[in-house]
Formats: structure tokens, sequence, C-alpha cells
């Protein structure tokens, strides 16, 4: 029940921030909703969703500085270790299985003070 409801928060999230005009710096909402439709991934594997992959490479293309990829970083790091279920595995093999590049590992051991 607390994962729909966080899946639903995501969603509307995602929806908002695709009509908002990026001028500052990514937040983690807009993060985590570019990310909403890969939970399923994150659970339970398999091959994760055209609108998962389509998140992340929107995620990849809108964190264009230093300060941005660090926020996503921290962002993701705080996600994976507050979101029950999600496989550390899975989480890690993610960029790779949607064929975009994050200079990071997406995991709670990541120092995101090292991403540039």
């Amino acid at each position: 029940m607390a994962s729909a409801k966080l899946l639903s928060v995501l969603v509307i999230v995602a929806v908002v921030a695709s009509v908002v005009p990026m001028t500052e710096a990514l937040t983690c909402g807009q993060i985590q909703g570019s990310l909403a439709p890969c939970l399923g991934y994150l659970k339970t594997g398999g091959a994760p969703t055209t609108p998962c992959c389509n998140g992340i490479k929107s995620l990849v293309s809108l964190a264009k500085t230093t300060v941005d990829r660090q926020n996503a970083c921290k962002c993701l790091k705080d996600a994976a270790g507050k979101v029950p279920g999600i496989n550390p595995t899975f989480a890690a093999s993610l960029p790779s299985k949607c064929g975009a590049n994050i200079p990071y590992k997406i995991s709670t051991s990541t120092n995101c003070a090292s991403v540039r």
C-alpha cells in the first residue's frame, strides 16, 4: 500500500516536472519523478520499460553541471536507501540496461562528492 502511494506521488511529480521549465538546478522531486516508471524494474528486475529508460536518459541530458550530477547522485542514493524492496543490483545495472551513461553507481555507498 505504501509503495502504491509512493508511486502515485512520484508519477504526479514526474508530470509536474515535465511541464516546468528547467532553468534552475535539478530538484530531487524532478529526479525521482523521472525515475518513477523504474520502480517495477528496481524491485523485480527483468527488462526496464521504455518510460523508465526515457526517464533515466532525460535525467542524464538534464544533469549538465557538476552540481546537477551531484544532486542527482544524492537524491538517487537517498531514494535507494528509503524505498523498500529496491534491489541494489538492479539499481546499479539500470543505466546500462537503458543505454544511459551515468558517471556514478546508483548505490547507497556512492560518494556523491566525488561525482564530476
